[in-house]
């Protein structure tokens, strides 16, 4: 039996690639990756920080996009190109957006490299509203 899904375009992110953006299936969504970038594929200038908002803004847009909202998410998996050097910064602004009470689950990985030569990359997956 097939599974029943949905896919999501966001064009607000950044041009559209070979994959979908979000997939809603099961009363979730998944959330593909998203960098820190404007919707011309140009990473932010600023450093960790101003990458790492610009994610979140843009996990956002993907979530609000499929018909969800950020408060929805469950787990959020997050890649950095410099662990050692980004993981704190990174973290100071992640806490702003999700809080230190009911955060979602989490993984933070250090990789090698990013698409876009990005500094950071995130994933999620968030609750579809009743």
């Amino acid at each position: 039996m097939a599974v029943s899904k949905k896919t999501v375009s966001v064009p607000d992110i950044h041009p559209p690639l070979p994959i979908s953006q979000a997939v809603i299936t099961n009363g979730f969504v998944y959330i593909s990756g998203v960098v820190g970038c404007d919707k011309t594929a140009k990473v932010v200038d600023g450093g960790i920080q101003a990458e790492s908002r610009v994610t979140l803004e843009n996990l956002i847009k993907a979530l609000e996009g499929a018909g969800t909202k950020l408060a929805n998410v469950v787990k959020v998996n997050i890649y950095l190109a410099n662990f050692d050097r980004d993981f704190a910064s990174m973290n100071e602004v992640y806490v702003q957006f999700f809080g230190t009470e009911n955060p979602p689950a989490r993984t933070c990985v250090g990789v090698a490299k990013l698409p876009l030569n990005s500094n950071v990359e995130m994933e999620c997956v968030a609750a579809m509203p009743p």
